[in-house]
């Protein structure tokens, strides 16, 4: 749920980055914070096992402009995408604003792929929270690879509410920032609907 400092006029928005483990969720914002401007970044922040995998949250607040004189920043955050680590994945949801659910679209990846979405949806629900009320998109990474699964198959199995999509390649840059829009965008839309003071 967005946070509203009123005395510095700043909206935080949060938004995680799911799915199953190595799927581009920290190549994403990575290339998100190389990329920023240095005037609208913090630090990005990682807590890696000895395998350089996400453990816990990668946290970068970004600036994005403004809404009614309040200046908003996102803060991106991604989960570890291993099984074993189900708490910390429910905990990064919590106070969630809009989700990225990044796909890797390698044949290979399916189970993991399904797996990770049926994870998320029970994650939410423990939350009481629903993937049909968060604005969301669903990002089809690793399209550059060989052996991939077609857009079709993978939006059937993975993409029941019709989420907005973005098809990417995360490590080179394709679809990131795109991605990032389409979910601020359609955060900022469902804030359109309540009163900032």
């Amino acid at each position: 749920m967005a946070f509203v400092n009123v005395p510095s006029r700043e909206i935080f928005l949060k938004i995680v980055y799911y799915g199953a483990g190595l799927c581009g969720k920290t190549a994403n914002v990575e290339h998100l914070h190389a990329r920023a401007p240095a005037a609208a970044r913090g630090n990005l922040v990682s807590l890696k096992t000895e395998s350089e995998r996400t453990l816990f949250f990668d946290f970068m607040p970004l600036e994005v402009g403004q809404i009614r004189g309040y200046r908003v920043r996102l803060h991106l955050y991604t989960v570890p995408g291993q099984v074993f680590y189900k708490a910390s994945r429910k905990l990064i949801l919590k106070g969630v604003d809009g989700i990225v659910f990044v796909v890797d679209s390698q044949s290979a990846r399916l189970e993991a792929n399904l797996e990770a979405f049926e994870d998320l949806g029970d994650n939410l629900a423990e939350l009481d929270e629903s993937l049909r009320e968060i604005p969301s998109v669903v990002q089809y990474n690793k399209r550059d690879l060989p052996e991939i699964e077609p857009v079709s198959r993978l939006r059937a199995l993975l993409n029941p509410m019709g989420a907005p999509e973005v098809e990417s390649a995360a490590k080179s840059g394709v679809g990131v920032m795109e991605t990032l829009q389409a979910v601020s965008r359609g955060v900022l839309q469902k804030m359109g609907g309540r009163k900032v003071a």
